[in-house]
């Protein structure tokens, strides 16, 4: 008589905290108070330029940011926030760093308020060792890295909070439709994981770049005369 060999199979399932996820999603959320739907980035005056009058031109204007402009150096700023941030004195040189690398007075205005508030409003979470004026991305990067949120996640999510921000005020802008700002956002996010995971590797010195018209057109709207965003 043939022996019977019973096989018994297990699965194991690992559960990872969602705390720090939910605290990415709330911090990084159009509703939490830092003001960011009062900005445009320069958005605005390229609208009035027309430089940017459709889905396809607001995609390429987008692109050029967050792959050669201010969204990929704030990310390198942010990730060096996130490694330093139980070095007061490592995140005070961020800072200044930050501060001094605007390219216009409402460049630096937008990322000193909105840093502002994001300390405030994230106080009920976490606490930082960050000077009270420290630029927005610094201040997510650090705040970021006291409740253990990852590094990488935490890139990821400033850049796709950063492009739907900017979308927002294009949808206003233009006009665009919100079918239209969606298929953009979806188009973008090659280039969000991209920058992600260019800035991995890069040192303070490699922040910088050559988005040279969105500069521009932080400096231009300084002067524009029918505005509805600060920046």
């Amino acid at each position: 008589m043939a022996a019977i060999t019973t096989i018994t199979t297990m699965t194991m399932t690992t559960t990872t905290d969602p705390k720090p996820l939910l605290h990415l999603l709330a911090w990084l959320s159009p509703a939490f108070p830092t003001g960011g739907f009062a900005y445009s980035h320069g958005l605005e005056w390229a609208v009035e330029a027309g430089d940017i009058q459709d889905r396809e031109t607001l995609r390429h204007w987008l692109t050029d940011i967050l792959a050669h402009g201010s969204a990929r150096s704030d990310t390198i700023l942010l990730r060096h926030a996130h490694r330093s941030a139980t070095d007061p004195a490592a995140l005070t040189q961020i800072v200044s760093l930050a501060t001094a690398s605007a390219p216009a007075r409402e460049r630096r205005d937008e990322a000193l308020n909105q840093g502002r508030a994001f300390q405030l409003a994230v106080a009920a979470w976490t606490t930082t060792m960050l000077p009270a004026d420290a630029p927005y991305c610094v201040a997510v990067g650090a705040a970021a890295a006291s409740r253990n949120i990852p590094e990488d996640a935490t890139a990821a999510a400033y850049l796709q909070a950063f492009a739907t921000n900017l979308i927002s005020a294009a949808v206003r802008l233009v006009p665009l439709g919100q079918t239209a700002g969606l298929q953009v956002l979806a188009a973008l996010e090659p280039i969000i994981l991209a920058t992600a995971n260019e800035t991995k590797t890069a040192t303070l010195d490699d922040i910088g770049g050559c988005a040279f018209r969105s500069d521009l057109a932080a400096m231009r709207h300084e002067t524009q005369y029918t505005r509805l965003f600060r920046s």
